[in-house]
């Protein structure tokens, strides 16, 4: 087996906390409509990659799971409570700030008003999608959409 090669973001800037640095397990929401439209939501302001496009969600806490972190995060940061979750993917992503594993979930059904409570801006998208700039760990998600859908990478 060989391992998947880590995503490295903005590669010419240093590494906070070096080589030795922990990884970080984030939940990732990926919001499907019937249609196919996904859901992006803008980094919120103050955060790093502020304004940068991705899927909402975010880190798991001690004793969470992703499932459990997912159901929290997103009803934290955009209000909705989320039915079934579909594990998907896993992407190791390397960034100055952090080295991230996105643990990425498909969910088709949820429940509430969308409420962008961290002051972010929210688009469904379908391919291409028409926001920028696209946060780096978002861009394998849509080059797996692209594939799954037939289309041009």
């Amino acid at each position: 087996m060989t391992n998947k090669p880590v995503l490295v973001a903005d590669g010419e800037l240093p590494r906070e906390g070096g080589a030795a640095r922990p990884v970080v397990d984030v939940a990732v929401g990926v919001l499907l409509r019937p249609d196919g439209s996904f859901l992006l939501t803008s980094r919120p302001p103050g955060k790093v990659y502020e304004g940068y496009w991705e899927f909402p969600g975010g880190k798991l806490e001690a004793g969470e799971n992703v499932e459990q972190a997912l159901r929290r995060e997103l009803q934290e940061e955009i209000g909705i409570t989320i039915g079934a979750v579909q594990s998907w993917k896993v992407e190791l992503v390397d960034y100055p700030h952090a080295l991230v594993r996105l643990n990425f979930c498909k969910v088709f059904d949820w429940s509430g008003e969308l409420q962008m409570r961290e002051g972010q801006g929210f688009a469904w998208q379908s391919l291409p999608v028409s926001v920028q700039p696209i946060l780096p760990g978002t861009v394998p998600v849509l080059a797996w959409f692209a594939e799954e859908r037939g289309l041009p990478v």
